[in-house]
C-alpha cells in the first residue's frame, strides 16, 4: 500500500485541501491530514509528499497515432496544395514501411512522452505497411507491459494495406481484453476504403466498435460524395458501421444531416484542434455536435504527447471561430475531459477518472504553488491558467505502481533512445 500526503486534490469535479489518499491498484481511502494521524503506517510501504502539488487523475490521450513517433526531424520533399497531399507526402510513405520493431520503439518512446506529460491511458489507431500481423501486441507490450500504462489499439484497415490482413489484426487483438488494454476495429478514413472492404469489415468485426478518421479534410467528403453520391458518415451508415461506442476521429466537415445520424447511433466524436489548425483543414463545429447530443472526446492526433496543451488549443480555437469569447466556456471543457474518461472506463470496464475509494489509482503529482487565493469556487482556473500551460507532473502513477518518480522514468531507456535513432535513420534511408 503506498500514499499521498500533505496535498490538494483535484479530479475535474470535485476539489479537496490538506488531503492523503491511501492506494494500491485501486485507490482504498481518502480523507484529510487530519485523520492521517490515527491511520496505522506499518501498512504502508511508500509515503510521497504532495506539499504544494494538486492530485490529479491521470490522463487520456483520446485520438492519437504512436507510430508518427519516427516523423521527429524526417526531411522529404514536401509541398502539400491538399490534404490528402500531405498524406501521399508525408504519413503514407512513413506508415507504409515501418515493420514490427520499429513500432515496439516507436511505441516505448510514445509512451514515456506520455508519462512526462501525465498522460496514462492512450486511444491509438495504428499503421505500419511493413508488417501487420502481430503489430497491436508489440504496441501493448510496449505501452501496457513494460512502460505500464492503459491502452486501447487498432490497425487502421485501409485498400492501401492488405485488407484480409488488416481485418484478421483488429479481430485478433480485440480477443486481449481486460483492465489495461483493449482493441477496437481501425479503419483509415473513407477516401482510403472501398465499398467492398467497407461490406467486408461489417461482415467480420462482429460487435467491436470502429475508430475511424471522418471528414478531417474536405477531401474526404468531397471523395465519398463524387464516388458514391453520398457524405461520409451516409456511408458508415449505410455499411451499418455505426455501433455503440464507435470513435469518429475529426467530424470537421460533416453537415446538419450527418451529426443527426451521428446524434442517433451512440458514437463518441475525438477532436483533435491542434491538428487541425496545423494541416490547415478547419476547425469542428463544436456547437452542431453539441446540439445533437453527441459526446466528444479530446486527442491529439499524435502531434506530440501534451494533451494538455488540446485542452487550451480546443477552448481558444472555438472561441476564435464562433468570434466570441463566451462561446466556448469551462463547462464545455469539463465536460470533454470528464467524456474521455467515461469511454474508457466503459471500454475496460473500471472505474477511472474520480479520486474517490473503489476507482483505479491512475494519479499524478503535479507541483504548483498557486500566488492568489484557491478554493473549490476557482480550482479550474487556476488548473487550466496555472497548470495546463506549463504542465510538468513530477509522479506518475498507473494501476497503483510509481511509472515516474520525482521526475525519473523508472524503466531504463538509454538503449532504447539509440536504438530508435538507428532505426529511424534505416526508416528515412528506405524513403529517400
Amino acid at each position: 500500500m503506498k500514499a499521498i500526503v500533505n496535498s490538494k486534490f483535484y479530479d475535474f469535479k470535485n476539489y479537496r485541501e490538506d488531503s492523503y489518499i491511501l492506494f494500491d491498484e485501486k485507490i482504498l481511502k481518502i480523507g484529510s491530514m487530519k485523520e492521517f494521524t490515527s491511520i496505522e503506517k506499518k501498512h504502508i510501504d511508500t509515503i510521497i509528499d504532495g506539499s504544494n502539488c494538486i492530485l490529479m487523475p491521470g490522463l487520456i490521450n483520446g485520438h492519437t497515432h504512436i507510430y508518427s513517433t519516427f516523423s521527429r526531424g524526417m526531411n522529404l520533399p514536401f509541398n502539400p496544395q491538399s490534404f490528402k497531399d500531405i498524406l501521399d507526402q508525408l504519413w503514407w510513405k512513413l506508415d507504409g514501411v515501418l515493420d514490427i520493431e520499429d513500432c515496439y520503439l516507436s511505441a516505448i518512446i510514445y509512451g514515456v512522452d506520455c508519462i512526462k506529460n501525465g498522460v496514462t491511458t492512450l486511444i491509438d489507431h495504428h499503421a505500419s505497411g511493413g508488417n501487420i500481423l502481430g503489430t497491436l501486441k508489440k504496441l501493448k507490450t510496449a505501452i501496457c507491459d513494460d512502460l505500464g500504462l492503459r491502452g486501447l489499439f487498432c490497425f487502421e484497415t485501409s485498400d492501401r494495406f492488405n485488407i484480409d490482413q488488416c481485418i484478421e489484426e483488429n479481430i485478433d487483438f480485440s480477443k486481449v481484453k481486460n483492465e489495461s488494454c483493449y482493441g477496437l476495429f481501425g479503419m483509415h478514413a473513407s477516401m482510403s476504403i472501398s465499398d467492398s472492404t467497407m461490406e467486408k469489415v461489417y461482415n467480420l468485426k462482429g460487435d467491436i466498435p470502429i475508430h475511424i478518421h471522418v471528414a478531417e479534410s474536405l477531401d474526404d467528403e468531397i471523395d465519398a460524395i463524387n464516388k458514391y453520391g453520398k457524405t461520409v458518415v451516409e456511408r458508415l451508415r449505410d455499411h451499418k458501421l455505426l455501433g455503440n461506442n464507435s470513435i469518429l476521429a475529426h467530424c470537421v466537415h460533416i453537415n446538419h444531416m450527418e451529426a443527426e445520424i451521428l446524434g442517433n447511433n451512440n458514437v463518441f466524436v475525438a477532436l483533435n484542434p491542434t491538428s487541425n489548425m496545423n494541416n490547415a483543414v478547419g476547425l469542428p463545429d463544436y456547437n452542431l455536435l453539441k446540439r445533437h447530443n453527441i459526446p466528444c472526446i479530446i486527442g491529439n492526433d499524435g502531434l506530440g504527447a501534451n494533451i494538455t496543451r488540446e485542452y487550451l488549443n480546443l477552448t481558444y480555437s472555438m472561441k476564435n471561430k464562433y468570434q466570441s469569447p463566451l462561446a466556448f466556456n469551462f463547462g464545455d471543457l469539463l465536460k470533454i475531459i470528464n467524456n474521455t474518461y467515461e469511454y474508457v472506463s466503459n471500454q475496460l470496464g473500471i472505474k477511472i477518472g474520480r479520486l474517490d475509494e473503489g476507482y483505479v489509482a491512475d494519479l499524478i503529482l503535479v507541483p504548483y504553488n498557486p500566488p492568489t487565493m484557491i478554493s473549490e469556487e476557482n480550482i479550474f482556473s487556476h488548473i487550466y491558467f496555472g497548470i495546463f500551460d506549463n504542465f510538468a507532473p513530477s509522479y506518475v502513477i498507473c494501476k497503483g505502481s510509481i511509472v515516474m518518480d520525482n521526475y525519473k522514468i523508472k524503466l531504463p531507456l538509454s538503449n532504447v533512445y539509440e536504438e530508435s535513432r538507428e532505426a529511424s535513420r534505416k526508416i528515412w534511408n528506405k524513403l529517400n
